[in-house]
């Protein structure tokens, strides 16, 4: 693992990284350098960049900084899914795809069928799910017993040490077998489609963008302590790079 007050490092483990800035100005540069790094390369071997996208309010400056030049991307050559979704429709205030298609997709120029959204057309949670793994299968023409490689996820972590749409005791986290899972949690946080741990760990980059003083503890406990009752803390893709995206507060109980 790797330590770093930008620019400082310290290295641990060369797979995964610990990265804490000084604010989130300096957090959206850094990702929009990797950005390009991580896509020049899949595009380089594969023709093709895939990258599933985080919601919430943490990413969207990063978003609006990824916009903010059209043209400084092959949007023709990356293809866009989400780590998870709200079971609510696609112009919801809750809706993750809304706020990305706000941030980002209305101001780029990606062909339609590049943007791979939740499917939410349908009668019921189990349903979408189903539907978004038939997509995810094809999208990455696998064969039974494989599963997707994502060039790129980006994730977010909750004050419950939650991630993507993995809540603390939910079915969904032991999942083995799907890459989409339904979730079902009180009315105010939605019911959810999230993707599997099996294909989060699949991933050959994960980046984890946590920000803000309420995340210090969980954050903490999730690297100092590797509490594995925390579903953030079961991420760790088995041939990949995990990345840990720090604010100053987010970060500022760390130890090591």
């Amino acid at each position: 693992m790797a330590v770093h007050l930008y620019p400082f490092i310290r290295n641990m483990d060369q797979r995964q990284s610990i990265f804490v800035f000084e604010n989130n100005d300096r957090i959206s540069a850094f990702l929009i350098d990797q950005w390009k790094e991580i896509s020049g390369e899949a595009i380089r071997r594969r023709g093709v960049f895939s990258v599933a996208l985080s919601g919430g309010g943490t990413p969207i400056s990063f978003y609006q900084r990824l916009a903010e030049d059209p043209h400084a991307f092959p949007w023709n050559k990356i293809h866009l899914f989400l780590a998870d979704e709200r079971f609510v429709p696609h112009d919801h205030p809750d809706s993750n795809y809304r706020m990305v298609r706000q941030t980002l997709l209305n101001k780029i120029e990606i062909p339609r069928e590049n943007v791979h959204p939740v499917p939410l057309e349908t009668p019921d949670l189990q349903s979408s799910a189903e539907k978004y793994e038939v997509e995810l299968t094809r999208f990455f023409k696998l064969s039974p017993g494989q599963i997707p490689r994502f060039d790129l996820i980006l994730l977010g972590i909750g004050e419950d040490g939650h991630t993507a749409s993995l809540f603390p005791g939910s079915p969904a986290l032991t999942e083995g077998k799907h890459f989409a899972a339904p979730v079902v949690l009180d009315h105010v946080r939605h019911q959810r489609v999230t993707l599997t741990l099996p294909v989060i760990n699949q991933a050959e980059n994960v980046l984890f963008l946590v920000t803000g003083e309420n995340k210090a503890t969980v954050v903490r406990k999730i690297v100092d302590q590797e509490d594995f009752s925390l579903p953030a803390s079961r991420v760790h893709p088995g041939s990949g790079n995990l990345f840990f995206l720090l604010d100053q507060e987010a970060g500022s109980q760390l130890t090591r």
